[in-house]
């Protein structure tokens, strides 16, 4: 309940900061084209999305004959979250991750690497799997999306705002300090926004799919393990398309410092934390 709130409440502030970033445009006309061709394309992207993501993956549906283990591993858990049997692919890549995709449960998928199937446990990636779940229970693909949406509105705003110039109620072109201004730090803020908004989904995620595995245990030690292997092993397909790294059960990409701030990602060692201490609280 504390995520849904806090994650309402991240939507509320990218919806404010778009209504501002409009003020501060005055023109009314550039404002509603930005929404507008914004909404097209995230429209577009709600529907189609899972295929971009899997085509850009090079993902391979499996099935129970071409990989029983891993597809009766995902039918089971589905059936304990009470969720619709999902489509479930393979990506033939080394790096481990794993992410699920779709708009709605009953249009879902989950995919997995071929590195992390071969470097956790079964527990662990039962534990993976459930976590990828949870994801498509709580339908954060639709909660992702329309942040997506205010956020690309927002950037084409502040790029209206370099090409054209702001203009005040009047019509007439605003200071160019509080162009520039609005032009750097909006992107800006709206980025943070909707890094603090997977954040908050992440940590609902690792908690639901302790649930639905009943193995916090596994989903801490699987965490840890990925992020460690992680390191050494690109995933090739993000370092193409970084935009879908906040998808991944642990970013592949690197960053520390200030690049951490907007890491899509709470730490690892957070999130490890979180479910130790759940699974303490479930022996007590």
């Amino acid at each position: 309940m504390f995520n849904l709130m806090k994650t309402a409440m991240l939507m509320a502030a990218i919806t404010a900061l778009f209504m501002g970033v409009g003020q501060a445009m005055g023109g009314q006309q550039g404002m509603v084209l930005a929404l507008l061709v914004a909404l097209g394309m995230n429209f577009f992207s709600y529907w189609f999305s899972d295929k971009m993501v899997l085509k850009m993956y090079n993902a391979r549906e499996v099935d129970e004959n071409t990989a029983p283990g891993f597809y009766r591993m995902v039918r089971d858990l589905a059936q304990k979250a009470e969720l619709p049997m999902p489509r479930v692919y393979i990506i033939d890549e080394e790096a481990p991750n794993a992410f699920a995709t779709g708009r709605n449960p009953q249009h879902a998928a989950v995919a997995a690497t071929a590195g992390i199937m071969r470097a956790l446990s079964e527990r662990e990636l039962r534990g993976v799997m459930a976590h990828e779940l949870a994801h498509v229970k709580h339908r954060d693909i639709l909660i992702s999306t329309i942040s997506a949406t205010m956020a690309g509105a927002i950037s084409m705003l502040a790029n209206f705002a370099m090409l054209f110039g702001s203009r005040g109620s009047q019509g007439r072109s605003s200071n160019p300090i509080v162009t520039i201004a609005v032009m750097i730090l909006a992107p800006l803020a709206a980025s943070l926004i909707q890094m603090a908004i997977s954040r908050a989904r992440e940590f609902e995620a690792d908690r639901e799919g302790a649930e639905i595995s009943g193995d916090p245990r596994a989903l801490a030690s699987a965490l840890d393990k990925i992020h460690r292997y992680a390191r050494g092993i690109p995933l090739q397909a993000t370092e193409r398309h970084p935009e879908t790294a906040q998808m991944m059960i642990v970013n592949p990409l690197s960053g520390s410092g200030l690049r951490g701030l907007f890491s899509t990602h709470p730490a690892t060692e957070e999130r490890v934390a979180r479910l130790l201490e759940l699974a303490a609280s479930k022996r007590a």
